[in-house]
């Protein structure tokens, strides 16, 4: 068995496994003659080549049987050189087939001796033109192994190497003599080889190739970087299906998969831009436009991105050029990959020194690049409490790109990668650039539309009550809610205005329109209510008269509601123009909506108003609101205005509560109108009431 398995190792097959390979295709014959000529063997090949079967032949003369009359001289001459000096002859010679036909065979003949010294002679004989068509794709085949770019090599059952080409030589890094005869895992002992030998396994195993097998594996011809190789397998067998081994087929294809990669990459950050166009602005809030701008970047281009605004800018002026020293900057917006405590880095002010990364960026207006940078680098890439953030999160790259808009720097967009390994490009550079510009056009919207709202809120609120007066017998709650956008804010007011006695006069109005024209007309309209409530005029002619002002301002319609209670009576008159009922709350009993005259609203001019009287006991409330309380644009008014009453009716008596709890229940964040509301709750006063006489309307049973 010693002497066996060496010989079975090599050949790749058992003793007495079917045969194949070279001499099959060759189909190479053996043809036996004696001394004098005669055909004493004939070999089943041979029959293929010339025709002629095995009894046909035997016995016969070679030279009679195959050689044309023109050649017998030469064949002659020849066979007798062979048998009487036992030299070999070898070469193409023309043989006569069965079928008439002449073809060039390839010879060997030799000189056999048999026993008591007699001499035969042997022929060996192959088509020549097969002959010529192996040798020739041996030749190319060697040529093209020898010469091909591509790595080749052939190996055993047992994954040993039996041939490599020149570039596999050099791709494993040492001559075909260290690697013929040698294991896989011996040769590629510069990686990790057991992938490898396992895909070959899987080859040998089912014959099934395996094709342009990527991956990324160092080469000792060029130690300390990374290729891209293509590796494809395929299994060996001979004409017979016995298994030979395994052919390798290696390309470097590092060139091309950079550029794969370069080309991967370009798709990507174009794809990013157009999210961003879609991310970036959606809304006019600041912080969430600086928050969609920082969640853009992240997890690329950066693992963590910070969007910060010079403080002169958030504060409503523009920034004053090019700083020469510190700088006070907000960090607006954080976002990081994975999450990491970064809260503590937005919301305030924090001062920036002349040699930061952000502060410089700002200072010249375009981007600064760290691309490798230390934890001793920090303390000049961001002040000590984002440098701590920086720090802990393992930060190895920073880019600092400046956000521009209208010509003028607003801040930056930092950038810091810590789980990616590579460092900022200038591809990435040219990335951020982009985000950030389209960003900050949207930031200084934002921030010009936070300013202007800010303004008309505080012009709004510069024009109602801070707080209400004490009047004799009521308890008054008041509350006005600007709406989410710069349209809604300017067009809602209340008033409380102390009249002669005992009196009050509860006011709550809206103008039609928005913005800084709306709160406009509402402050005229406000100054003139007051005006004519001092001349302690029926709550009808009240209306008449500011129905007549109102026509002759830019904003020309408003609705109103106009109360006078007076404490000493328990009463109250109460005249409406195109306002949503009130609301009355006895102490006990159901909340219910006042059956009033609704009128026309202000400005339309010509339309009567009704003064209506009713009866306000102590602990009784009103309620005057505006329409921002309860319209919406997917409920109806009418399922509103129940749900209105389902909240007073179980709202807690505290009259400040009342109203936070009808804010909290009615309206959301994003509405797009304003809302007044003024709650009143009758008190009892150490006086005499009188009884109320007059021709006007009467409500809730008042004689």
């Amino acid at each position: 068995m010693g002497s066996a398995e060496p010989f079975v190792r090599g050949a790749g097959r058992a003793p007495g496994a079917p045969s194949g390979g070279l001499i099959d295709l060759l189909s190479v014959s053996a043809v036996v003659l004696d001394a004098r000529g005669r055909v004493v063997f004939w070999s089943p090949q041979a029959q293929q080549i010339f025709g002629y079967s095995a009894r046909e032949a035997l016995g016969r003369s070679a030279a009679r049987l195959m050689v044309d009359e023109q050649h017998l001289d030469l064949v002659t001459e020849l066979f007798s050189k062979v048998m009487a000096e036992g030299t070999s002859w070898a070469g193409a010679f023309p043989v006569r087939h069965k079928d008439g036909s002449t073809r060039l065979v390839e010879f060997r003949n030799v000189r056999l001796e048999g026993e008591h010294g007699v001499f035969y002679a042997l022929g060996i004989a192959a088509d020549q033109a097969v002959l010529q068509r192996v040798e020739r794709d041996l030749a190319l085949s060697a040529r093209l192994v020898s010469q091909s770019p591509t790595g080749l090599g052939i190996l055993d059952p047992d994954l040993r190497y039996l041939v490599v080409n020149p570039t596999l030589e050099r791709i494993n890094g040492r001559p075909a003599d260290r690697q013929v005869g040698r294991p896989v895992r011996e040769v590629l002992d510069f990686m990790d080889a057991g992938p490898v030998e396992t895909a070959m396994r899987r080859v040998l195993d089912s014959g099934d190739p395996l094709v342009n097998q990527f991956a990324l594996a160092p080469t000792p011809s060029d130690p300390g970087r990374v290729h891209a190789w293509s590796a494809s397998y395929y299994r060996l067998e001979d004409s017979a299906g016995q298994v030979l081994g395994l052919a390798l087929e290696l390309m470097d294809v590092t060139e091309q998969h950079r550029a794969s990669s370069e080309a991967a990459a370009a798709r990507r950050r174009l794809a990013l831009i157009a999210d961003a166009s879609t991310r970036i602005g959606t809304t006019l809030d600041l912080d969430t436009t600086a928050d969609e701008l920082a969640r853009t970047c992240v997890p690329e281009p950066a693992d963590l991105a910070a969007v910060d605004l010079l403080e002169a800018v958030l504060q409503g002026g523009d920034s004053d050029g090019a700083p020469d020293g510190p700088v006070a900057l907000r960090t607006l917006a954080v976002a990081a990959h994975p999450a990491p405590a970064v809260s503590v880095l937005s919301g305030h002010p924090a001062r920036y020194e002349p040699d930061h990364l952000i502060t410089r960026c700002i200072a010249t207006g375009r981007p600064v690049l760290a691309a490798h940078i230390t934890a001793q680098d920090l303390a000049h890439i961001a002040p000590s409490h984002a440098a701590a953030v920086l720090n802990e999160a393992g930060a190895h790259s920073c880019l600092a790109v400046p956000l521009i808009a209208r010509g003028r720097v607003l801040g930056a967009l930092g950038l810091a990668r810590a789980r990616n390994p590579l460092p900022f490009s200038e591809d990435d550079t040219t990335l951020a650039l982009e985000l950030a510009s389209r960003a900050a056009v949207s930031i200084d919207h934002a921030r010009w539309y936070q300013n202007q709202r800010q303004a008309a809120e505080n012009l709004q609120r510069s024009l109602l009550p801070q707080k209400p007066p004490y009047r004799p017998g009521l308890d008054i709650a008041c509350r006005y809610q600007p709406a989410s956008t710069i349209c809604g804010i300017g067009g809602d007011w209340y008033d409380v205005i102390a009249l002669s006695g005992d009196k009050t006069a509860l006011v709550i109005g809206d103008v039609m329109g928005s913005g800084t024209g709306a709160a406009a007309t509402m402050g005229q309209l406000r100054t003139a209510t007051r005006t004519l409530a001092g001349l302690d005029l029926d709550p009808a002619a009240v209306l008449r008269h500011l129905d007549r002002i109102t026509g002759d301002l830019e904003q020309r319609f408003a609705t109103c509601t106009y109360a006078v209670y007076d404490a000493s009576r328990a009463c109250c008159s109460i005249a409406t123009a195109g306002h949503l009922p009130p609301v009355l709350i006895p102490a006990v009993g159901a909340p219910r909506f006042l059956d009033l005259p609704t009128g026309a609203p202000l400005g339309v001019g010509s339309v009567p108003f009704e003064t209506s009287r009713l009866r306000i006991e102590p602990g009784d409330r009103l309620l005057l609101y505006t329409d921002g309380l309860i319209e919406t644009r997917s409920h109806a008014l009418d399922t509103r205005l129940a749900v209105l009453l389902r909240l007073l009716a179980r709202s807690p008596r505290r009259l400040e509560e009342t109203c936070d709890h009808l804010l909290d229940a009615l309206r959301r964040r994003d509405e797009p109108d304003d809302v007044a509301l003024l709650l009143a709750r009758a008190r009892p006063v150490a006086r005499t009431p009188q009884l109320l006489r007059g021709r006007r309307k009467h409500v809730g049973g008042l004689p």
